[in-house]
């Protein structure tokens, strides 16, 4: 073969090659290989009835008996008014509880003891608060007979689970 032929012929193997690469070069890119499948969203979580009891409820009425034995009016009306947002929110979230319409047996139980703890509390009324805040626990006691949960009972502190607040009222 001549000098020429060999020319010729790595001349067209180089066009060849280099041809084949721009159909590569300027060819789609093949589609991304398929995502996998992400999982399902989380449900929006819905606390039940005894969470909600033990979260909000429960240290919230401790705190208010808490303030009241220490007569820090200031904190007793502001952990009464949680309280309050405490049993509304239990009610939106659980409407009702088997048979019991929540939200009107909160209202029903509590309105007249957390009246009461709002009249002691804005006269400064310790043996008034003593006996509404009394009246309150009773009520939760008597609603939880009314659901059939009467084994768990509710009671005034006798110590505090929050050693890391200070109940006392603040001194001037």
């Amino acid at each position: 073969m001549s000098l020429k032929a060999i020319s010729l012929a790595m001349l067209t193997g180089a066009l060849t090659f280099a041809t084949a690469g721009l159909v590569v070069a300027q060819s789609p890119a093949p589609p991304p290989a398929a995502a996998p499948a992400s999982p399902p969203a989380p449900s929006a979580f819905k606390p039940s009835l005894g969470d909600l009891m033990t979260m909000t409820i429960q240290p919230r009425h401790t705190k208010l008996g808490l303030a009241g034995q220490e007569k820090n009016w200031a904190y007793a009306a502001y952990a009464l008014h949680e309280l309050e947002e405490s049993f509304e929110g239990a009610a939106e979230v659980w409407p009702v509880y088997g048979k019991t319409n929540v939200g009107e047996l909160m209202e029903a139980t509590t309105k007249e003891p957390m009246e009461a703890l709002a009249a002691a509390i804005k006269s400064g009324n310790a043996p008034r608060f003593t006996e509404a805040y009394a009246r309150l626990t009773a009520t939760c006691n008597a609603c939880h007979h009314a659901t059939e949960r009467g084994f768990i009972v509710i009671q005034a502190p006798r110590g505090t689970p929050f050693p890391d607040q200070d109940f006392r009222p603040e001194k001037p």
